[in-house]
């Protein structure tokens, strides 16, 4: 096989993987919320515990990642991931042992995602090549996320919330955590170009440091962090939203949860052609407003349901339930265009600092989405944390504008 291309698939693979581990946080919280007798706000910590990590040790070793190789960065990272889900069915009978996993998942995932995206600079040739490589991987990062969401689907019992039994996907998700290392272990990645030659590990960080002060970095760290916030607050409560609101059931809330995946995928799937023709500031406003626009059209529909006394399906449930995913298609292109554009930016010496910020910025807006949203939707109902996105969406729209005036500056 072509060397560009195993590395290329091992890339998406590696990412699918942690797609599933990374967004199981909204299944895991109903099921905690089931199993364990959890709260709402409570269960929203998940996402801190998942984030914070990232966060951190994103800005740890993203300087100190060249140095020790990105490739056996990733490795060990899988086989740390892979041997505490082969522990999960044995051990986790309370609800810390969930804010330990998605700790370690985390501190994994920080290592991984940085190492992604330090690597898709490498394996492209221009910007544009770049921004269509990029939405393609987080395409299939959605992929992972539905996937993800319908296997959990499968092993959650309807019947008995108290049953512990969907612990068992943990075993099929170490298996495959050790199937995406076995597959970058045979993926050679040629990293010179990732190092500045004869720099020292400390000088890289504070080089990093020295990033953050950048206007077009702090700018990107808004837009960001904005759009973060707002994904992550329809990805994690969407089956807690279809449950509680849309009183469907606990499997079919987390099959919503993946039907959300999937238009996020087909959306970022879509921008890798579409980024060739349109300007990327153009494509990014109008999808962010057809969010807006679909919140706006959409969340009145929860409050005028028409009841329905048999069993909800998927072949009887109220047309809300199929309208609401729509907004990940609009929703989906704006994250891994506005990565591309600021990497683009940056030699590919300083993209792997980048990536950490990167991870730092998203991490962080991920975190106070969730937390905010589940607060939100314990005190006033989750239609009404919903509508809450409305005000992150206004923002984003003008932070973006001021991303374009910073990377034409940088560029010039």
């Amino acid at each position: 096989m072509n060397s560009k291309l195993l590395i290329r698939l091992s890339l998406v693979f590696n990412y699918m993987v942690f797609a599933v581990l990374l967004n199981s946080v909204g299944a895991v919280i109903l099921q905690v919320q089931r199993t364990f007798d959890v709260s709402k706000a409570e269960a929203s910590v998940l996402e801190g515990f998942k984030d914070l990590p990232i966060a951190i040790f994103s800005f740890i070793v993203a300087s100190f990642l060249p140095k020790l190789g990105i490739r056996k960065g990733m490795l060990i990272a899988l086989f740390a991931v892979a041997a505490l889900c082969f522990m999960m069915p044995l051990i986790a009978d309370e609800f810390w042992y969930f804010k330990l996993l998605f700790a370690i998942v985390g501190i994994s995932f920080a290592v991984i995602k940085v190492s992604v995206f330090a690597t898709i600079g490498l394996v492209t040739n221009n910007p544009k090549e770049h921004s269509s490589f990029m939405s393609t991987i987080e395409g299939f990062f959605m992929v992972g996320v539905l996937l993800g969401n319908v296997f959990f689907s499968l092993f959650v019992d309807d019947a008995n919330p108290n049953s512990s039994n969907w612990l068992n996907i943990y075993w099929y998700l170490g298996a495959i955590t050790l199937l995406a290392a076995l597959l970058l272990y045979f993926a050679q990645i040629n990293e010179s170009e990732s190092r500045k030659s004869d720099s020292k590990a400390s000088e890289d960080f504070m080089e990093m440091l020295r990033l953050v002060v950048k206007p077009l970095v702090l700018v990107f760290a808004a837009s960001a962090f904005l759009f973060v916030l707002i994904e992550q607050s329809f990805m994690t409560w969407t089956p807690t939203f279809y449950q509680d609101v849309l009183q469907v059931p606990a499997s079919m809330s987390i099959q919503a949860g993946a039907v959300l995946a999937g238009a996020l995928a087909i959306g970022r799937l879509l921008a890798g052609f579409i980024l060739k023709m349109i300007h990327w500031l153009t494509f990014t406003l109008g999808c962010i407003v057809l969010v807006g626009v679909c919140v706006v059209l959409t969340l009145p529909l929860t409050s005028n349901q028409p009841e329905i006394t048999e069993t909800i399906t998927w072949f009887n449930a109220p047309f809300v339930v199929y309208l609401f995913p729509i907004l990940g298609v609009f929703l989906a292109p704006i994250y891994p265009t506005i990565n591309s554009v600021v990497l683009s930016a940056l030699p590919k010496y300083m993209q792997s600092s980048m990536s950490g910020l990167i991870v730092v910025f998203s991490a962080l807006g991920g975190t106070t989405g969730s937390i905010v949203t589940g607060h939100i939707f314990e005190a006033y109902g989750g239609t009404n944390a919903f509508y809450f996105s409305l005000f992150p969406i206004t923002a984003l729209c003008l932070v973006l504008i001021l991303l374009h005036r910073q990377v034409r500056k940088q560029t010039a």
